[in-house]
């Protein structure tokens, strides 16, 4: 069962299924490989565990930029910048996330960018920017089909793109 069950229309924020996330947080345990704490992040932060959350982000984007995996490392932000933007931390989300979108664009990577502007768009989005949020919705819509997305990635792009046109209009 995916723990992902859909989005909230009116804040673009997953909706989960609690008992799965926390199950797997809890078979994730004391792990600390990278993909582990990456996924730890995830989930902490749809728990709404946001400190956690905060420092977990921290210790994998030290790890990542340890191993000197460049790709790894920005992903490793991009999700640190979801914490900071789940905490209301909107302006640096939004800093991190452009570095991120223009460090992704340089190297070429299409769905770490595609991620990243996801992600900026949310940020502006929770700043009640939607002209941006929709700008950075369909740009990463764009980036999803270059790259052969999962449905998944694509659906949440769309629901986004419609209720960002929906406060635009």
């Amino acid at each position: 069962m995916s723990i992902i069950t859909g989005y909230d229309p009116k804040t673009l924020r997953e909706t989960i299924d609690v008992a799965s996330a926390e199950n797997r947080l809890a078979e994730l345990g004391t792990l600390r490989s990278l993909s582990a704490l990456n996924e730890k992040v995830s989930l902490l932060r749809l728990l709404d565990r946001l400190d956690e959350a905060w420092d977990v982000a921290n210790e994998a984007l030290r790890q990542a930029r340890f191993s000197g995996d460049r790709e790894q490392a920005l992903a490793a932000r991009i999700r640190r910048a979801q914490v900071q933007q789940y905490q209301g931390k909107l302006a640096p989300a939004l800093t991190d996330l452009t570095i991120c979108v223009e460090e992704a664009r340089g190297h070429e990577w299409s769905a770490l960018e595609a991620t990243a502007l996801l992600a900026r768009g949310k940020t502006s989005f929770d700043q009640r920017d939607y002209t941006d949020a929709l700008r950075d919705f369909k740009a990463a819509v764009f980036l999803w089909e270059k790259t052969g997305a999962s449905i998944d990635q694509l659906e949440s792009t769309m629901i986004a793109i419609g209720v960002a046109e929906a406060f635009v209009s």
